[in-house]
Order: C-alpha cells, then structure tokens, then sequence
C-alpha cells in the first residue's frame, strides 16, 4: 500500500533538466523527499519519479508548453523510491543561455492545496480512463483533448484553472 507523503508549506523542489528532460540539477529537498540522492537521478531522466497515477496527456500539455517556451503551471503526482506517492503544485520554465537560446528547464514544486488534488483527481481519473481506450501512442492526445474539452465547457482553460484551483477559488 503506498503512503503519501506532503511537503511542508515553505519547501520547494527544486530541478532541472535539459532539453530531453534528462536531470541536471535536484536540491536537497528533492533528494529528501524522493528518497534519491543526487547520484541516483542526475543524468537520468525526470520520468524517474512519475507515477503511474498521473495522465499522460498532462505531460503532452506541459511539453507543448514549455517548448513554446511559455511557463507551465500543473498539479503532478509524483512518486519516491519506496513507491510513496506525494502532490506538488508544479511551475516549469524554459531555461535560457547569454544568447537567449534555451538550454532546459527549471522545475519548482510546491504542496499543492489538499482541496486542489481533491478536484483534481477526478479529472485526472476521467483522463486516464479515455488513455485506457485509447492505443498507446494516441493515449496522450486523446486524454488531452478531453481534458480541454472539459474545461471548455466550464468556460475556462487549463492555466487559468490550475491557478484558481491553488489559489482556493471556483469556478
């Protein structure tokens, strides 16, 4: 049975990655919370931690977000080394050399809100059930759409909900 485990309220998790999401860089609370010290993980790629929980769509948007090299704002189940599960609100910015060109990204992760991950969950499960149908490579589009859909017919999208959602608002 796995655990969850919550970061305090002025942790951050800090990380980054090159341009193929391989680690470059995690702080001594990633390491803590992850179970993974920084030998385990540099060079390795960020799906390390991914749990099996989360959307694969979630990722394809933050992908086409963060390629276009806008911030990605997102709530991201993630899992440790002993298989624990923990929450963090998630912010992903390109990361840029002298000459402007992007180099990687720079992750930041916050708790996330405990009524955050209670709204988001569900949708995450409706995500995950529209890539079960689907075949694995159009599982990630598929459960995207969906998602986008959703939200449409709520009269928003993506960023501005996950924002409202941390900051404790509705819709």
């Amino acid at each position: 049975m796995e655990n969850e485990l919550q970061l305090a309220a002025d942790e951050l998790i800090v990380s980054k990655t090159d341009l193929q999401g391989t680690i470059t860089y995690c702080n001594r609370v990633f390491m803590r919370i992850t179970g993974y010290s920084a030998a385990d993980v540099l060079g390795r790629p960020h799906t390390v931690i991914r749990h099996p929980g989360m959307p694969r769509g979630v990722f394809r948007h933050m992908w086409e977000t963060i390629e276009q090299g806008n911030e990605y704002y997102g709530f991201v189940k993630n899992r440790t080394s002993g298989n624990d599960a923990y929450w963090c609100f998630s912010v992903v910015t390109p990361d840029y050399d002298s000459k402007g060109r992007r180099r990687g990204y720079f992750a930041v992760q916050r708790r996330a809100r405990r009524e955050a991950i209670a709204s988001i969950t569900p949708i995450y499960d409706q995500m995950l059930a529209v890539e079960r149908r689907c075949p694995k490579a159009e599982a990630p589009a598929a459960s995207l759409r969906w998602l986008r859909d959703h939200l449409a017919e709520q009269d928003t999208e993506y960023e501005p909900f996950i924002i409202m959602l941390q900051r404790g608002e509705t819709i």
